[in-house]
């Protein structure tokens, strides 16, 4: 059962958790992408992302101590002066546009030697990319619908449309 389980605890304490995504959200920040196992990957895409809407939310802020706040909430959860700088003095503007999701995990499969841990890569999104559609609906061409009619019967189901042919 999962009752209560709001977050991963990746096997350590709160304070080392609080710690770790602090430091990992410092260097997504700082160089854009990074590379460690999936879990953390998963763990840190919340994290940051609440962080990055902060930035956001403070370039667009009309009064100076509202954009001081976030700054000073974004700080408590990125303990990296220089990283939050960065954050909301350059990056916030790349962001401006976008809705949420400013990172992607990409799988790079089970490559550590010392205990096969699944790894991967997450990184921010740039500002100009448009990502890709999911197609929604769409069914394969080579199948056949079962629900699709043929043309016989939806001729004997209508007989006005046969009058009209007359």
């Amino acid at each position: 059962m999962r009752h209560n389980k709001h977050h991963a605890s990746l096997g350590v304490t709160r304070e080392h958790r609080k710690a770790m995504l602090s430091n990992m959200g410092a260097s997504l920040i700082k160089h854009g992408r990074i590379e460690t196992t999936l879990t953390k990957a998963k763990a840190l895409r919340p994290f940051i992302e609440k962080v990055i809407t902060k930035a956001k939310n403070a370039a667009a802020a009309t009064e100076k101590k509202d954009a001081l706040h976030l700054r000073r909430m974004a700080l408590k959860d990125i303990r990296d002066e220089g990283a939050v700088t960065l954050l909301f003095n350059e990056k916030a503007a790349q962001f401006a546009k976008r809705s949420g999701g400013y990172t992607r995990i990409y799988k790079l499969g089970p490559q550590r030697i010392g205990d096969a841990a699944e790894m991967a890569l997450i990184e921010l999104i740039a500002a100009d990319d448009v990502g890709y559609s999911k197609s929604r609906g769409k069914k394969k061409a080579g199948k056949k619908s079962k629900a699709a009619p043929s043309a016989e019967a939806s001729a004997k189901a209508d007989p006005a449309a046969d009058e009209a042919k007359s």
